[in-house]
């Protein structure tokens, strides 16, 4: 015999199946359960336009020579309702005859809504839901926020010492972590719709902001915060493959065409102070289909995100080390009173090669 949080618990780590790969649609798995209680069928969400995790738990019943009839069909999202680039999920439910839907959490997009539940017990299925749904919204926090927020969610990676610097005052950074930190830094990307960083890096490291240590099914878009368009043609942040856009807020027409020409995308976005509007940015990559954003900055772009309080999540690798005078991890301030400060949350504390990774939220 399964339980139900047993069985769901198997549906979410299906779901971890779609990251870097369903975007920008959440990761959903979903596992079907036979009326004598064996499980015939699993699947999760494919990449954009291909199926969802519904139909390929039904796919791999049939490919199994299973009925599906009168099964349970364990979730992780409430399944779609909406004809999209794929059909409705709950149709394909519906003409398969399952006798009943566990759902982890409803889905937040509003052409959904409870609306999938809805089909489905019209149909005469019984749904249920509950079980792992914070965790199922974990998985899917990014989506959560756009379709709830019309932002991404913001994560802010460093890497810092243990007295709170990034970088040597010359600049110089690589490396203040070991080789598992970073390892596990490439994981935190490929989760992200987009990684984004500033000009000042571009020009200091010349990185090229990819995914490279952990497997990827594709490359996240690689966003460049640079109001003057300073970034070399030549930046390898630029060579394919992947997709490259810069936002800047004084487009010199020479330097756009040359970026153009080496593959980036340029979107004017400008504030009263003549530099990129950041949170006018997070709404239009929300409109571009980015759940999670993740931030790879300097101490100057990561300290007007912090200022503009936009940062949603800080994932803060801590290496046993000092460096003494050096760049912070966010130029903000100063401030008059300890209580302007930024309220933050602990959310987990892990130890990664020998270095520690901390993840913080601010207090709400």
């Amino acid at each position: 015999m399964h339980n139900t949080d047993a069985l769901m618990q198997l549906a979410l780590d299906l779901a971890h199946g779609a990251i870097g790969l369903s975007e920008p649609n959440p990761r959903v798995g979903c596992v079907l359960l036979s009326r004598d209680g064996r499980i015939i069928g699993r699947g999760h969400t494919q990449q954009a336009g291909g199926p969802h995790a519904e139909v390929m738990a039904l796919r791999d019943a049939a490919a199994n020579g299973e009925s599906v009839e009168g099964a349970t069909a364990f979730v992780t999202l409430e399944p779609c309702s909406h004809h999209g680039r794929t059909p409705p999920c709950c149709d394909a439910l519906v003409a398969a005859r399952v006798g009943q839907v566990v759902m982890a959490i409803e889905d937040p997009n509003p052409l959904v809504a409870g609306q999938g539940a809805a089909r489905l017990r019209a149909a005469g299925i019984e749904v249920t839901s509950g079980p792992l749904g914070e965790a199922s919204r974990e998985l899917n926090i990014g989506f959560f926020s756009r379709m709830e927020r019309q932002r991404p969610w913001v994560r802010m990676k460093a890497a810092v010492s243990l007295d709170g610097r990034t970088a040597l005052p010359n600049g110089v950074s690589q490396w203040i972590t070991g080789e598992a930190a970073r390892a596990d830094g490439h994981a935190w990307r490929k989760r992200a719709g987009a990684l984004l960083t500033g000009v000042g890096t571009v020009l200091d490291d010349n990185p090229r902001l990819d995914v490279r240590l952990v497997d990827t099914a594709k490359q996240p878009l690689r966003v460049i915060v640079d109001s003057r368009l300073e970034t070399p043609a030549s930046s390898r942040i630029l060579a394919p493959p992947g997709q490259v856009l810069l936002y800047c807020a004084q487009p010199d027409a020479q330097r756009r065409t040359a970026l153009e020409t080496a593959g980036a995308d340029i979107a004017v976005n400008s504030n009263d102070h003549g530099k990129v509007d950041l949170p006018a940015m997070l709404a239009d990559l929300s409109r571009r289909g980015v759940n999670e954003l993740h931030v790879e900055a300097g101490h100057k772009l990561n300290g007007s995100f912090v200022r503009e309080r936009l940062v949603d999540e800080f994932l803060i690798y801590l290496a046993p080390k000092l460096i003494g005078i050096g760049r912070e991890l966010a130029a903000f301030g100063p401030l008059q009173s300890l209580d302007e400060s930024i309220e933050l949350q602990f959310r987990s504390i892990e130890p990664v090669g020998q270095d520690l990774r901390i993840l913080a939220r601010p207090l709400a």
